[in-house]
């Protein structure tokens, strides 16, 4: 973590980078990168998608204030003071929370709320999140995705995956039953229910990815495929099954552009993936790359601790070393991970996409040469040192299940934004504290005639320590806040805040990630009468 003078720094270095030209009575400001800087980009296509309603919504809708930010140093006004309303409007631009009711309305459901938010450092954010409830089968989901060259990935991941994961779980009636809607072109069974935020970027599913998914449960109708996937099965083989169509549709020779360049963008893209399932007492993490989920657990005693239910998939990972050497010849021992990256280029060892690191480099030819304008797709031509027998990377999730009980309060999960800056420990105490403070009812403020100095300094004190005026009702927020506003001392400084704030979108990605976040707040009560039923 950085010290208590990164603000000085930050200011200092962003400052150095800048030349500053005088007009009009104003300041403008050009940033000045480094002559041999390659800046990476990742559009995506723009167009109306075909809609097909496989979901319900549920949107949080209030007004949202503009909120300071530098979209760029380009001829902008470069100021590094902002308010602490600016400062709020900033980080609570993308929040969102949702209270769940019972599941079908009898059975009481083991999550309680969830509270999530982002704060992007590129533009346009490459993270994406989800939450849902399988409509057609048991259990909720909540995903956190982090993309990388672009966004394209993790948008699409984002969209899909809790789709194949529903439609894995389905039983053969149910499935039957969808299919017979679509042949007859009739309304189709709802799958899921989303929970989304008004800024997050989603469309209906587009008609090639509607295909897809038809595929898909068409071949678990099949008569040779054995259905009743187990939760974790279902996970495992949903992953895989959507980054195979990933593939794939980038290979088809679809007729129309715009989806043949967003099939194109989302292949050559990537991103890692974190999916929560939770069924009553039943938890399980699917987690491919390095988002990580853990857990917040309270004693009888009331001492917290933190359980990481994942581990992060990349080169400190003992484990990924292993399998990433056993997969390819003992000649490539020493290339594979080259300065703790994927062939000295890629930091997680597993993604959604990235098919520079699946697909042979004969076929990767084929396909951009093949009338693709990779300028205009912002996808760069480049063949990784030491390519010799992909793939090298694969989206296959590491799947943990834990079973929830009474001193399980709460679960995180969050892209390796909030960990860069944050530990295990630290969020789940700060999460702890705010949950505490939350649940202590505000004292009546009573003077006492007249009130002396001494009096006033001692009320403030105890407003303080009960947590009164808390910054943040939603615990994401708070997470962020501390993230990137932290000094040395584990204490908000202010200046830092601000500092990281206000650097430009071309210095931004030098002093933090984007970081999403994801909190799921437990029932107590509902884990505890699962058990006394179940005695």
């Amino acid at each position: 973590m950085m010290s208590s003078t990164v603000s000085s720094r930050i200011l200092s270095s962003a400052r150095n980078s800048i030349i500053v030209l005088q007009g009009k009575g104003r300041l403008y400001s050009r940033y000045i990168p480094n002559r041999n800087q390659v800046k990476w980009k990742c559009g995506f296509a723009k167009g109306p998608l075909s809609p097909f309603v496989l979901s319900w919504s549920i949107d949080n809708v209030f007004t949202l204030k503009k909120a300071f930010r530098h979209t760029s140093t380009e001829e902008e006004d470069f100021s590094l003071q902002l308010t602490s309303s600016q400062i709020n409007d900033i980080l609570r631009a993308d929040e969102f929370s949702h209270k769940i009711h019972d599941f079908d309305g009898k059975n009481a459901n083991s999550v309680l709320k969830f509270e999530s938010n982002q704060l992007a450092a590129n533009t346009p954010n490459e993270d994406r999140r989800s939450a849902a409830t399988c409509l057609q089968t048991k259990g909720m989901m909540f995903g956190v995705f982090d993309g990388h060259a672009g966004y394209a990935c993790a948008q699409s991941v984002s969209q899909r995956l809790l789709y194949y994961i529903a439609v894995s779980l389905m039983s053969q009636q149910t499935l039957e039953e969808i299919e017979f809607a679509m042949e007859r072109m009739k309304p189709v069974l709802p799958i899921l229910q989303w929970y989304k935020h008004p800024n997050d970027m989603y469309r209906e599913v587009a008609s090639l990815y509607l295909d897809h998914l038809r595929v898909y449960w068409q071949e678990l109708l099949n008569p040779d495929v054995e259905l009743g996937f187990s939760v974790e099965e279902a996970l495992i083989y949903a992953f895989k099954r959507l980054d195979s169509d990933i593939s794939l549709e980038a290979q088809a020779p679809l007729e129309n552009e715009m989806m043949r360049n967003t099939a194109l963008q989302v292949a050559f893209s990537g991103a890692t993936a974190c999916v929560a399932h939770i069924d009553s007492v039943h938890l399980h993490i699917a987690n491919a790359g390095d988002c990580r989920a853990v857990l917040g657990v309270q004693e009888e005693d009331g001492i917290w601790s933190a359980l990481s239910l994942t581990r992060d998939h990349n080169a400190f990972n003992e484990a990924e070393i292993r399998r990433l050497k056993g997969e390819h010849p003992k000649s490539e021992e020493e290339t594979v991970i080259i300065n703790n990256r994927l062939l000295g280029i890629l930091m997680p060892s597993r993604a959604f996409g990235d098919v520079r690191f699946k697909w042979s480099k004969e076929l990767q030819h084929s396909i951009l040469e093949n009338g693709c304008d990779v300028e205009a797709l912002n996808i760069y031509q480049y063949a990784p040192p030491n390519y010799y027998t992909p793939p090298y990377l694969i989206a296959e999730p590491e799947v943990t299940y834990h079973k929830l009980r009474c001193q399980d309060k709460f679960l995180v999960i969050a892209s390796d934004g909030l960990w860069d800056m944050l530990n295990n420990e630290d969020v789940i105490k700060l999460v702890a504290e705010h949950l505490a403070q939350s649940n202590v009812k505000k004292p009546r403020m009573t003077f006492q005639k007249p009130a002396s100095l001494g009096y006033m300094q001692s009320l403030l004190r105890h407003r303080k320590a009960r947590g009164i005026g808390s910054y943040d009702q939603n615990i994401a927020t708070h997470l962020i806040r501390h993230a990137i506003g932290n000094n040395e001392y584990g204490e908000i400084d202010q200046e830092r805040l601000a500092a990281m704030l206000t650097l430009p979108e071309d210095l931004a990605r030098m002093y933090r990630d984007d970081i999403t976040v994801t909190v799921v707040y437990f029932n107590s009560d509902t884990i505890d009468s699962y058990y006394k039923e179940n005695e």
